[in-house]
Parts: structure tokens; sequence; C-alpha cells
């Protein structure tokens, strides 16, 4: 008898395990089932039988895809793209024997302060033309200062990459040839203009502004704000500065940068702090050319392409003003691009803000002939040539 009880226990024993067995492929198929239902991804499976509620189902994408869009790399930082590992499998809790849910499409929440969209620049359908790398935006608030050689905090460039500025025009001959080289090569410039200039030559300001380029100030005639009578004159610096800014503005005919350059590269810290009140950056330079002290084209080149290798990227200080300089344009991009560096245009978030004291100042420049208000053209015509 105690043999024969003793088989029937185990015989309720393996049929109680075979129970099981079923049991668990019942539930494998069913989720099986489900997940092929749910489109065609294919999931990484891990099912564990254990007692509640330690019991799990752990799911996966097999082949990781990036959720976020790319993130440029002017994102900021801790901004990082958000990603699914591969077979990271969450554990989700499930009541023994019970089929399990299909989880929830997982919920992306955007960063708080994305960043702005970054637009394509069209590819350069010029022969052998450059074309830009980079079109960065410059917020002016608080009046920023740029240019490693007097300000360190935002140096924005990249390895390889080139700022072309150019000081003390507009000029006859010399800033259209700058211009023609720039437009043949799909390129763009920053052009700190002085404000008698432009008050003389509105025309090549208006030419600038038609072309793309951005327009920033030097000062009303170029005196170095550091040295007397402005040094010790405030109002007369703040003047020469106020009325360099309404002078190109006007001359432009539309709203410029308010992007400016001190003479002589000068920066009383007094007129530092005004322009930061007014919202307008400062911009030294990383490398100035010196292309003032110099009378042939090749010195030019030499003279940026030597500190290019040395420092590897920078904005760098010319001068449209100098005929030596509009010579050396052409060949000095050949160079630049032939050495690898690409070439960054700056704009300006919001335009200047001009004050209305500084505007009349200027037009009281040319007080004596009030009725000069027709364009030249409408003025003066050819009828005879030979």
């Amino acid at each position: 008898m105690r043999v024969v009880l003793m088989v029937i226990a185990t015989l309720i024993t393996l049929g109680l395990a075979a129970f099981g067995i079923v049991a668990a492929q019942k539930t494998t198929i069913s989720f099986s089932s489900l997940a092929a239902a749910a489109g065609g991804a294919r999931y990484v499976r891990s099912v564990t039988v254990r007692p509640p509620p330690a019991a799990a189902v752990r799911i996966a994408a097999a082949g990781a895809t990036t959720l976020s869009s790319p993130v440029s790399s002017d994102a900021p930082a801790g901004a990082a793209p958000m990603h699914i590992a591969e077979n990271a499998v969450p554990a989700v809790p499930i009541a023994e024997n019970a089929v399990p849910a299909m989880p929830a499409p997982a919920k992306v929440t955007a960063p708080s302060q994305a960043s702005p969209a970054v637009s394509n620049i069209p590819v350069c359908d010029k022969p052998g033309g450059i074309g830009l790398s980079r079109i960065v935006e410059i917020d002016t608030t608080g009046g920023p200062a740029f240019g490693f050689e007097h300000f360190k905090q935002y140096d924005f460039l990249r390895d390889k990459e080139v700022v072309l500025t150019f000081d003390d025009g507009p000029w006859p001959a010399n800033t259209p040839a700058v211009l023609k080289t720039l437009n043949d090569n799909c390129l763009k410039a920053t052009f700190f203009e002085i404000g008698e200039h432009a008050t003389w030559h509105p025309e090549l300001t208006k030419e600038l502004v038609a072309a793309g380029e951005t327009i920033g100030s030097h000062t009303w005639s170029h005196k170095d704000l550091a040295r007397n009578p402005y040094a010790s004159d405030l109002e007369k610096a703040k003047a020469e500065i106020e009325m360099g800014v309404s002078a190109v503005h006007m001359a432009a005919g539309a709203s410029i940068a308010p992007f400016f350059r001190f003479p002589d590269l000068q920066h009383p810290p007094a007129m530092l702090a005004y322009l930061a009140s007014r919202n307008i950056a400062t911009f030294s330079t990383d490398i100035d050319s010196r292309d003032f002290k110099m009378h042939r084209p090749e010195q030019v080149i030499k003279s940026v392409m030597r500190q290019l290798e040395r420092r590897g990227k920078g904005i760098v200080l010319l001068h449209d003003f100098r005929h030596n300089t509009a010579e050396a344009l052409p060949e000095l991009l050949r160079q630049l691009k032939a050495g690898g560096y690409g070439i960054v245009h700056m704009v300006p978030r919001a335009p200047v803000t001009t004050l209305p004291q500084y505007d009349k100042m200027v037009m009281q420049q040319d007080k004596l002939s009030v009725t000069n208000t027709r364009p030249i053209s409408s003025v003066v015509r050819t009828i005879g040539r030979n």
C-alpha cells in the first residue's frame, strides 16, 4: 500500500509540473502574438517566472535609434541627444500567468530651451568659390566683446575657421574690389565703416548692404578715444562713437549691426561700459594683418597666413581703405581654401538703434548745403563721351 501511495504522489507531482510548463508556454505565445500585432518593430524579449511581485518582462528595440533630432555643436551644454540603448530592457512587473499589456510609447520631453533651427547654407555656384562654412548670430545684449588680442571670454570659432573684417571704408575703387572678390567666392564679411567716409560715399555702403554684408561702425572720424581730448571728455568720446553709428546708418539706408571697433584697437574702460549700456558689441581682433604698414599684396597674404598657421583660426583685421589689401584678397582667399580654412559670417540678432541728437549732429555737418538731398545720379548726368 505504501508503494502505491508513493507512486500516486509522484504522478500528481509530475502532473502539476507539466501544467506549469504549459501555462508558461501559453504566456509566451500570447505575448509574442501581441508584440507581432503591434507592428514591424523587433523586440528582444526576456521572461522570468517568479512569485509576484518579482515577475517581470523586459523589452527593448533590436537596434537602438536616436529619438531626438541631431544636436548641433552650438547647442547649450547638457543638451545631449536622447538614446535608447540596444537591448536595454526596462522591467515591467506583471501578475503571475497574466498576459502582459504592451508598454505605452516612450514620451520624449523636449528641452526647456531648445536650440533654434539651423539652416543649410547654399552651395557656392561660382567656379572655384569657397562659400561660407558657417553663419553665427551675435546677441549684443550687455555689450559683449570679441577678439582674443584683448578679450578672452567669447572664443566662438572652431579650429580652421576665419572671420573676415574690414576697417576704414567705404572707399572708392578699393571697397568695390573687395566686394567683387567676396561675391566671386560666395562669401560675406563684416565692414566697420568710418562715419565721415560713409557720408562721402553712401552709394558704396548701400552696395555692401545690398550684397548682404554685415555693416558696423568705427567712430565718426577715426579718433583715438584713449587720448585727449576724448580720454578726458567723455561727452566728446560718446559723440565720436554715436555720430559714427548715425552716419553709417544714414548712408546704409537700412538697419546696421550693433557692432563697433575702436580706432587703433584702443579700448578706454569708460567707453566699453558706455557701449555695454547701449547693447553694442565691441570687436578687437585675433589676427591683425598690419596691412596698413605694407605696400605689396604678397606681404599682406604672408602676414595673415603665417599668423593663422600659428593660431589655427581667428577674426582677421583687414582694411578695405587700402589698395594693397584689395589686390591681395583674391590670392589670400585661394590660399585659405587650399589650407582647409572655412569662412564664418557674423550677423546681429537685432539692429542698432541710433540716438536722435546724434542723428541731428550728423545732418548738421552739411549745414551749408541744406539743399543737397538729391542723389548724384539725378544731379549730374553724362551727355557726351569721347
